[in-house]
């Protein structure tokens, strides 16, 4: 029965839309039909931020990343504190949007314009005429998902939002001599004397009882468990795949040839002098005709003496650039002129000389030097590269499609990937020793938390079906199933006997010198003569050369300068103890104009920083802005 309902899955879902949709209409639909899909992660001025929107904001960021960084390691993006770091910057966009269309800030056309203007990648979409090119406008935006008008609107909203923090961070200022005052203690230098207490010249001293053994194991039971594992088998569904499984007949790819004749054979090209007579365009009247008429004059003589064209340009050309020259501009395509003198000079003959043309820049007479026409390339001669570019387009076009067979097939026959694996041609891969979290130097899937969560949830190792179709990566999909699973187990004493030792030496070591250590630090406080301490050097932020470990600096820099000399001591956990004799403070040598100034600029940076996060922490609290989902481990420490 069951095997039955799952062959005719589709009319069995039919027939329960059907049945159930009936009481949604009387009764309404629960919100709880879908509370797991849209769980509240974050809320901002009460409107909810849901898993959703979290997942759609990774996948967005990731795959922006992706681009920018083709090489990037993908398991960094999937990480718990990655993902984290996208909802804080989802909840923090909402907390300024907010801000933004309750403090009625917005973006003038002006400013929206000057702003487009700025990017570099729209701004090379100029003519040299000064005219955006819409075509190529469009297509760029386009290659976003966007339409001109929304991609405006996007960057209208983007202006607004700048200018919520813009105000607390343009306006911040921090004075010269507040600057001078916490510089200088930053960059503050002391001098030092150290001693150190090594764990490894207390190991000898060090002999472990069997009892300390066992002690320190059902102390540390954890340290000493082997993971869980998997072999597993995975397909990977991406366009690669899919481009595989196409084969462009004939006259698919003779068409294309011909549709793409001009772009595989290059763009002609033509060589053109001419005359310029100046008139800008918004000129009086009278003016522009003037020009016009000099320039019919100058048309008539060339025209009666056509190998004078050149000495006539030299005389009479108003365009200093090519006048000289006998008016030659060199070969250009289309697109590289203004569009009149363009169409004029690629309606010519070699050797025709054009009628009065008129343009923003004035009234030009064209004579045609020379043409290149490519020569293009014959059908066989490109064929493999029509046949790559089409099985491209045409896979891109069939992803969708083969994605929903592939997430169906991975689901309707649970118990074994060949299934759908044989009908798309997918390779089946397999990997062993797999673990919940990606491995050393994992890449693909192997490396995708996502597809390793779905792996090792509990129907997948209780039952070895197939996970769901993962996606993983832009037009990338996987699906993957358990074949073999060990689980989690504590390695028994016996087998870690030698590790455990190591441990327990090493910690009985650590505290051997720091008992030493404060041994010492307490007789050489009541006598500073008998301390035997290292030669005098000097310490400070600026120089990581020392290779003085961070907590020994911050100790010597953190002792109170009304009471030096002085002792203290740190505690460097398992790497030992530290002794350090603080002696004085030493000026620090005036820094040159150049660096002064560098460092008052970094100092107004942190300072404008640290104003426009307090100011953001403010708006969160008053637009109430929280998370709702505990800050793993790693983001934390970080």
């Amino acid at each position: 029965m069951f095997e039955s309902i799952r062959k005719h899955s589709k009319i069995v879902m039919f027939l329960l839309f059907l049945l159930i949709m009936p009481s949604f209409v009387l009764v309404g639909i629960n919100n709880n039909y879908f509370s797991e899909r849209s769980a509240v992660v974050a809320k901002v001025d009460g409107h909810d931020i849901t898993q959703a929107d979290w997942d759609n904001a990774h996948r967005q960021e990731s795959d922006r990343l992706r681009a920018q960084n083709p090489g990037i390691d993908a398991k960094l993006l999937d990480s718990p504190a990655v993902r984290y770091a996208t909802l804080e910057r989802l909840v923090r966009d909402r907390v300024l949007a907010t801000a933004a269309q309750k403090e009625h800030l917005s973006a003038s056309d002006a400013k929206l314009a000057r702003s487009l203007q700025e990017i570099p990648a729209i701004a090379a979409l100029r003519k040299p005429d000064g005219t955006l090119d819409g075509e190529a406008y469009r297509a760029l935006v386009g290659a976003q998902g966007l339409t001109p008008e929304g991609f405006e609107a996007s960057v209208r909203r983007d202006l607004s939002v700048n200018q919520v923090l813009g105000g607390a961070v343009t306006s911040s200022f921090a004075p010269a001599a507040q600057a001078a005052v916490s510089l200088d203690a930053y960059y503050e230098r002391r001098e030092v004397q150290l001693a150190r207490f090594d764990p490894a010249a207390y190991v000898p001293r060090v002999t472990p009882t069997d009892d300390d053994l066992k002690a320190y194991y059902d102390a540390h039971t954890a340290q000493f468990q082997t993971p869980e594992q998997a072999a597993i088998e995975y397909a990977v569904l991406n366009l690669d795949a899919v481009k595989k499984g196409i084969v462009p007949n004939e006259a698919d790819l003779r068409t294309y040839y011909n549709e793409n004749l001009d772009r595989l054979g290059g763009k002609e090209e033509r060589r053109a002098s001419h005359i310029l007579i100046t008139a800008a365009k918004d000129a009086p009247a009278a003016d522009r005709e003037k020009a016009r008429a000099r320039a019919q004059e100058l048309l008539a003589a060339v025209r009666k003496a056509p190998a004078t064209f050149a000495d006539v340009a030299k005389k009479n050309s108003q365009d200093p650039g090519s006048a000289a020259n006998g008016g030659d501009l060199g070969f250009f395509a289309r697109g590289a002129m203004v569009k009149p003198f363009e169409d004029a000079a690629f309606s010519l003959q070699k050797g025709a000389i054009s009628d009065v043309v008129e343009s923003d820049f004035g009234f030009h007479i064209i004579l045609v030097t020379d043409i290149k026409v490519p020569k293009r390339p014959s059908f066989e001669e490109v064929r493999p590269k029509l046949e790559d570019e089409l099985r491209q387009q045409q896979a891109t076009a069939r992803f969708a499609e083969v994605a929903e067979n592939f997430s169906n097939g991975v689901y309707e026959q649970a118990d074994s990937l060949k299934a759908t694996a044989d009908k798309l041609k997918l390779e089946i891969r397999t990997a062993s020793g797999i673990s919940r979290t990606p491995l050393p130097g994992a890449t693909g899937p192997l490396a995708s938390q996502r597809f390793l969560d779905a792996l090792f949830s509990q129907d997948s190792i209780a039952q070895k079906r197939n996970t769901e179709a993962v996606e993983i990566g832009t037009n990338e999909l996987v699906s993957g199933r358990i074949t073999a699973y060990t689980p989690a187990r504590t390695q028994p004493l016996d087998e870690v006997r030698d590790q455990v030792r190591k441990k327990v030496v090493a910690d009985k070591a650590a505290a051997l010198a720091r008992a030493d250590g404060e041994e010492k630090l307490k007789a050489w406080r009541a006598d500073a003569a008998a301390a035997k301490l290292s030669p005098i050097q000097t310490v400070s932020r600026d120089q990581p050369q020392q290779q003085l470990p961070r907590e020994v600096v911050d100790a010597v820099l953190r002792a109170a300068p009304a009471s030096l000399p002085s002792f203290t001591g740190v505690d460097l956990k398992g790497n030992g103890y530290v002794i350090a004799r603080v002696i004085r403070i030493v000026e620090r040598p005036a820094p040159a104009e150049q660096a002064a100034r560098q460092d008052r600029q970094q100092y107004q940076q942190w300072w404008a920083g640290a104003e426009g996060r307090a100011y953001y922490e403010l708006l969160r609290k008053r637009y109430k802005g929280e998370i709702k989902v505990a800050k793993p481990a790693a983001a934390l420490a970080g």
